[in-house]
């Protein structure tokens, strides 16, 4: 039996994979999280065999309890499982230690196939994100410039290309204005960038929002 924590901040989200993984006889939704540091704690407390983890958690980004599980428990295979696309965190979240990537939109089939899998101590990714992998590990491939970005600063700049002001980011994260508006601006500066708005039409241009 595959014992899995379901980390999302969303109830009708984790109900919903609660309700996949009742129907399949080999894999049991054995705990819950609806914050990074309630991941943390699960993992602390009890055992289990898979974490299926939300990227946009409070107390936490998912990049951040990803690091923090990955140091708690290296072994632990982690699968995102997330509402943004492929191109925004997959590489990322993966090259930070995760098992695989999964986007909400995937169909049931899909999300079991990934947990036995991980389970087993494989990789999870889809064909066209492995296309995507195999661009990143071509030596001649131009690197883009949100490669030098930090998780954090990526992440805020994948948010306010979404539209977000520094406020909302601020009450979305659990962090001050102060700490979003010093990461913006170091973010601009990497991406030798004036405004919010060079920011947004880079994003759209290069696939990292919708």
């Amino acid at each position: 039996m595959i014992r899995v924590l379901i980390a999302d901040d969303h109830a009708v989200v984790r109900r919903g994979v609660s309700q996949i993984l009742s129907e399949v006889p080999d894999i049991f939704a054995a705990g819950e999280a609806s914050t990074g540091q309630e991941v943390l704690q699960a993992i602390r407390e009890s055992e289990y065999d898979v974490v299926i983890l939300d990227i946009g958690m409070p107390e936490g980004s998912g990049i951040e309890t990803l690091n923090q599980l990955r140091s708690l428990k290296p072994e632990m295979p982690i699968l995102i499982f997330s509402i943004y696309p492929e191109e925004q965190y997959a590489i990322r979240t993966l090259r930070a230690g995760a098992s695989g990537y999964l986007t909400k939109d995937s169909i049931p089939d899909e999300l079991i196939e990934a947990i036995r899998k991980v389970s087993l101590g494989g990789k999870y990714i889809t064909s066209s994100l492995a296309e995507k992998l195999a661009f990143e590990l071509d030596v001649g491939a131009k690197k883009t410039l949100y490669e030098a970005l930090s998780d954090r600063e990526y992440q805020v700049m994948c948010m306010i290309a979404s539209g977000k002001t520094v406020s909302q980011i601020a009450r979305e994260l659990t962090l001050s204005v102060k700490t979003i508006s010093t990461h913006r601006a170091r973010t601009l500066k990497k991406m030798k960038m004036k405004n919010n708005a060079q920011l947004t039409h880079y994003a759209i241009k290069h696939g990292l929002v919708d």
